[in-house]
């Protein structure tokens, strides 16, 4: 079986549909991250993925934590049944981009494992307290947490 290589366009991402988030992308790409870096008073960062089917890029706006090179980011999806989009797309394709604030890099991302989730979730919930109450309407799904190493 013959394997095609496939070309990655970091620089073009598929932002949010129209709506908050997409408002969010724009001020923060459009300021080099000095705008939108904070939201609400917490960090955000960009996210961008390569997606499961199509192969295009996806940039995605989420709340981050850190422990030292380490970014760390919940998978809730607003507590919904179903994990988010970005979070599929990296377990099938764990190479992604961030932006946080005028820094761009490349990192790889995992989930944690159960004992690092246990580790890192007070951190989390005290950072975006609503991940505690998105984790209980997600039941039975676990809120995964993703650990981006640079």
């Amino acid at each position: 079986m013959n394997s095609v290589a496939v070309t990655v366009d970091w620089e073009h991402p598929t932002d949010p549909r129209p709506g908050p988030r997409l408002d969010h992308v724009r001020t923060y790409v459009a300021s080099g991250g000095t705008d939108g870096h904070l939201w609400h008073g917490v960090p955000t960062l960009l996210l961008t993925t390569v997606d499961r089917a199509g192969g295009r890029t996806v940039r995605t706006p989420l709340i981050y934590g850190r422990d030292a090179d380490r970014h760390l980011v919940v998978a809730a999806g607003s507590g919904g049944p179903h994990h988010p989009g970005w979070y599929l797309n990296l377990t099938a394709h764990p190479e992604v981009r961030l932006q946080v604030g005028s820094s761009v890099l490349r990192g790889r991302a995992r989930t944690a494992t159960p004992a690092e989730r246990e580790t890192y979730w007070e951190a989390m919930t005290a950072l975006w307290p609503l991940f505690d109450d998105q984790q209980a309407l997600a039941r039975p799904r676990e809120l995964p947490l993703v650990i981006i190493e640079e």
